[in-house]
């Protein structure tokens, strides 16, 4: 044994074991990664995941599982899961969300029901789409919203 008493065990036997799921009700402003550190830091626990990423922005639920419980992350990884959205109709950032910059703006300030029903049926169904620049979707182990925000 070195000199100084028992030697310093690091990586990830760090913290203790705690075994669960925490249903997370994430709030905006964080990553789904900064989220997740928070609440590891806070219960001090060795070894913690989450189930699937939420962009920055979103808020919502935000299943985190520790311990023997991250085994189940994948099952929730690959379950249906449904979203809420408010959308604000005739308006284009350059982001593709509220925070971006407004590029295009329609002068039409109201919109009546059948005209609401047309804008939402082309998001209805199994939709095939390409994640926006400013989304949580990593590229080469880099969220899109990060290589956004610095020009790449």
């Amino acid at each position: 044994m070195p000199l100084g008493g028992p030697r310093q065990r690091r990586g990830r036997n760090r913290g203790r074991p705690v075994n669960g799921i925490l249903v997370l009700d994430k709030p905006a402003g964080l990553s789904s990664n900064e989220a997740l550190q928070k609440a590891k830091r806070l219960f001090d626990a060795r070894k913690a995941g989450h189930t699937g990423s939420l962009d920055p922005l979103a808020t919502g639920v935000l299943p985190l599982c520790f311990g023997e419980a991250t085994k189940l992350s994948q099952f929730l990884l690959d379950s249906d899961k449904r979203y809420r959205v408010t959308i604000e109709l005739g308006t284009r950032t350059d982001t593709g969300d509220a925070e971006g910059r407004v590029i295009q703006q329609s002068e039409q300030v109201a919109f009546d029901n059948g005209q609401i029903r047309d804008a939402l049926a082309q998001f209805s169904g199994t939709i095939e789409q390409i994640p926006p620049m400013y989304s949580a979707v990593k590229q080469q182990g880099v969220p899109l919203y990060k290589l956004a925000r610095e020009g790449r």
